[in-house]
């Protein structure tokens, strides 16, 4: 069975997807500001979270021992947690007509669990019809950086690292792997940004990308 899919939403979703410290966050706070300039009702939000069920879910996966998931288990929170995340913000914001831009979603739940954990990704694909049905983001944006450039990022943040980033280099480069094969299966859907300049020079390039993807008019910093 399905879930039930929505009416045509009048919003948009925006979906901002990478590894550890590509600068999503902060990406995708500056492009919910931008977005408000120009007239356009946008709501930030983020995965996995963004209600409160969800928020407790992603202590669960963000903050546990190591080795408490497998793989597979790990999938189905995540699984839980977005719809949590679909029901009580994302399709009612779009109902609306507020546009919603996300930090993560279900692409970073194939490139971290299936790419990077080898879950099997055809079971991912399945569970992702089940929940999510044919709804899928209007635009993801892929920020791509090296993982050592990344790992050097959040070391600078002078904050507690979570379980995810203390895994090793070749989870986070076959994780950045599938993010790259995940853009290039979906063209019409994802733009690969490069995010190794200046925050300014990578929020420019994801505004550029934005207005022409959804043809739209210029927006301003």
């Amino acid at each position: 069975m399905t879930a039930a899919q929505p009416a045509a939403p009048k919003g948009r979703f925006i979906t901002l997807e990478g590894g550890e410290g590509a600068g999503k966050s902060t990406q995708a706070a500056l492009l919910a500001d931008a977005l408000r300039s120009v007239g356009i009702p946008v709501v930030g939000t983020r995965e996995p979270g963004g209600t409160e069920g969800a928020e407790a879910i992603r202590t669960l996966l963000m903050h546990a021992p190591d080795q408490r998931w497998s793989a597979v288990s790990e999938v189905l929170l995540h699984y839980a947690a977005r719809r949590e995340h679909l029901d009580k913000v994302i399709l009612p914001m779009l109902g609306r007509g507020t546009w919603v831009v996300c930090d993560r979603f279900a692409d970073s739940t194939m490139a971290y669990q299936g790419y990077g954990l080898g879950c099997d990704r055809q079971m991912i694909r399945a569970l992702h019809q089940l929940v999510c049905g044919s709804f899928r983001p209007d635009l993801t944006l892929v920020l791509d950086v090296d993982p050592g450039l990344g790992r050097v990022r959040t070391a600078g943040r002078g904050q507690a690292s979570d379980r995810y980033e203390r895994l090793d280099d070749a989870f986070h480069a076959q994780v950045r792997a599938g993010f790259l094969a995940i853009a290039a299966a979906e063209p019409e859907r994802c733009a690969v940004i490069a995010a190794t300049g200046t925050v300014a020079e990578v929020a420019d390039q994801i505004r550029r990308t934005v207005a022409e993807r959804l043809q739209m008019g210029a927006i301003a910093p």
